[in-house]
């Protein structure tokens, strides 16, 4: 990520921290799954466990985003690593603004949040569950409790913000 701050503009952040404050509730679960999850992803719950939306998960199911709160290191060697790995307690920010990586399309302030729950050979660079500002037919998701807060930054991290509480 570029960090420069000199000039006209200046970064919206890193994906996974919190954009403004007070207005947020941020709860801990244990991830689920196999694998480590970044920073700014969306999750949605498994049983007592939080893990990322991913191939046929629906908007109903979205619990929150990843957050990047402050996380004790458990292993010295993975020390500057932007993800939970498994069984690692997640801070899940479940409503406020938040900044996340849009992978398609160019959010505006109030415009319509998507998460891809399906790949597109048209579009090979959107990652299932990511979030995104473009409808993809059944390919995406709109998460009806969400918008845009803003563009996004030269790194393609904007602000999310989650205006409500959903599946607690």
């Amino acid at each position: 990520m570029n960090v420069q701050t000199i000039g006209k503009t200046m970064p919206n952040g890193f994906a996974g921290s919190y954009a403004r404050q007070p207005d947020m509730i941020v709860t801990t679960a244990p991830l689920g799954g196999e694998v480590p999850v970044a920073f700014g992803t969306p999750m949605k719950r498994n049983k007592n466990q939080v893990v990322p939306m991913g191939e046929g998960s629906t908007a109903a199911e979205f619990v929150g985003v990843a957050a990047r709160q402050m996380k004790s290191q458990l292993s010295y060697e993975n020390q500057s690593v932007g993800q939970y790995a498994p069984n690692d307690p997640v801070s899940l920010f479940q409503r406020g603004s938040i900044q996340v990586v849009c992978q398609r399309g160019t959010p505006s302030a109030g415009g319509k949040v998507y998460v891809r729950v399906a790949t597109n050979p048209s579009y090979s660079t959107a990652v299932v569950g990511g979030f995104e500002a473009l409808e993809d037919g059944g390919n995406c998701v709109l998460l009806e409790h969400c918008q845009w807060g803003g563009g996004v930054d030269g790194c393609n991290v904007a602000e999310l913000v989650i205006l409500n509480r959903q599946n607690v």
